[in-house]
């Protein structure tokens, strides 16, 4: 199988598991992103919270790397993979039951903190699953059939917000919960009742012992850090960029949607060109020109006095994302190849802390220097992780050199 060109598009369709996780990461991804945009909404409207208090409810997001660990972990104890994948959709089904009868403000923290922490492990586990699958037969289009999985779940976040603001406009805020809690059971449906056993590598050495097992850890706690500055100004962008279109661009509601939207939409677009350049020249060096184009297009934010600026910004951020979407998991994977489980546990995890991150950093910076200039703060960040994802390419080199 190495030695021929081969279609990621021909390996996901001819394969049953491949398939199946497609169609779940969609679900799951329209789900979520219906929800996720409505929160703050939702616990100022429907709770009565002050939107303070509401601006809070990201950092709930801290307990994702946690739970990822933990429930990576297990996975990688277990024979069957999917079994947390199924696991932690039960749990994420629950926990958006519980937030839509909730009646307190405290209990969607706690809900989001506990229960929607260790939900979010289900999409790790897929991409675990594949890992698995991978390994049993490889191929040479290995990031390109990751990226096309990946995919799905790229347009149930193109697809999920819209679905999200007409359904919460006509049937109510706590019926769309209800909804996410239906797609979030609905991802176990295409998967049935498989299997994907856990890989294992016979010529890798055992496991080392615990004070050892962490420096194993230490290149992947590394790249997750700094994958996390690379994600902070998104939490930024979407929580202040439409208040700088209406209040001092003064551009209309559709034009703000059109940028917003825009984002996703191109992103869908470079997932399998950035596997592609990957599979060529290496996922790494990749990773570096993607952090290159978010540097460019946050400070294409903080500079714009126009729309054609902003829309610039989002296509160059585009291209970060696609590289974070298409590759972060599966360099995730290489760096802890004894704990595919927990790789991508770990990995996943860094998008809500990012937005956790992001948030807190947004929140001070728009105090302190204002719009749009508060964008100037993820450019910073994401300049030390373009700098660290150089190093680590150079270093991988060095290591792959005879």
């Amino acid at each position: 199988m190495l030695d021929r060109s081969e279609s990621a598009l021909s390996i996901v369709v001819q394969s049953r598991f491949y398939r199946s996780a497609f169609l779940a990461l969609l679900i799951a991804g329209i789900g979520v992103s219906a929800a996720t945009p409505q929160l703050t909404l939702f616990l100022v409207r429907d709770l009565g919270a002050p939107l303070p208090v509401a601006g809070l409810y990201y950092i709930t997001n801290l307990a994702a790397p946690v739970a990822g660990y933990v429930v990576g972990r297990l996975s990688d104890r277990s024979h069957d993979r999917l079994l947390w994948f199924r696991i932690c959709a039960l749990v994420g089904t629950a926990a958006w039951l519980a937030m839509a009868a909730a009646n307190t403000v405290w209990l969607p923290f706690v809900i989001s903190a506990v229960a929607l922490s260790v939900a979010g492990g289900s999409m790790a586990q897929l991409f675990a699953a594949c890992r698995d699958e991978l390994s049993r037969h490889p191929t040479k289009a290995e990031n390109r059939v990751v990226a096309t999985v990946r995919m799905a779940f790229t347009t149930g976040w193109i697809l999920g917000p819209v679905f999200g603001s007409w359904f919460g406009g006509v049937f109510g805020l706590r019926a769309l919960l209800v909804a996410t809690a239906v797609c979030t059971f609905a991802q176990l449906i295409p998967l049935g009742r498989q299997r994907v056993e856990r890989y294992h590598n016979l010529s890798m050495p055992p496991r080392p012992a615990s004070r050892r097992q962490i420096d194993h850890l230490m290149p992947l706690l590394i790249f997750t850090a700094v994958c996390v500055l690379a994600m902070t100004g998104d939490t930024i962008k979407f929580g202040y960029l439409p208040i700088y279109m209406a209040e001092q661009l003064h551009v209309s509601d559709s034009v703000r949607g059109a940028v917003i939207g825009v984002q996703p939409l191109l992103e869908l677009l470079l997932l399998p060109v950035v596997a592609r350049l990957a599979d060529r020249f290496g996922p790494m060096l990749v990773m570096t020109g993607g952090a290159a184009m978010g540097l460019a297009g946050n400070l294409a934010y903080a500079t714009s006095t126009s729309v054609g600026g902003l829309f610039l910004g989002q296509a160059l951020t585009a291209g970060l994302w696609a590289c974070v979407g298409a590759l972060g998991v599966s360099i995730a994977q290489e760096l802890y190849p004894e704990g595919v489980g927990t790789a991508s546990g770990i990995f996943l995890s860094a998008i809500p802390l990012g937005s956790a991150v992001g948030g807190t950093i947004g929140g001070i910076g728009v105090a302190a220097i204002g719009l749009p200039h508060v964008f100037f703060l993820p450019a910073v960040l994401t300049t030390f992780a373009m700098v660290a994802f150089g190093v680590l390419t150079a270093r991988n080199h060095l290591h792959t050199l005879p």
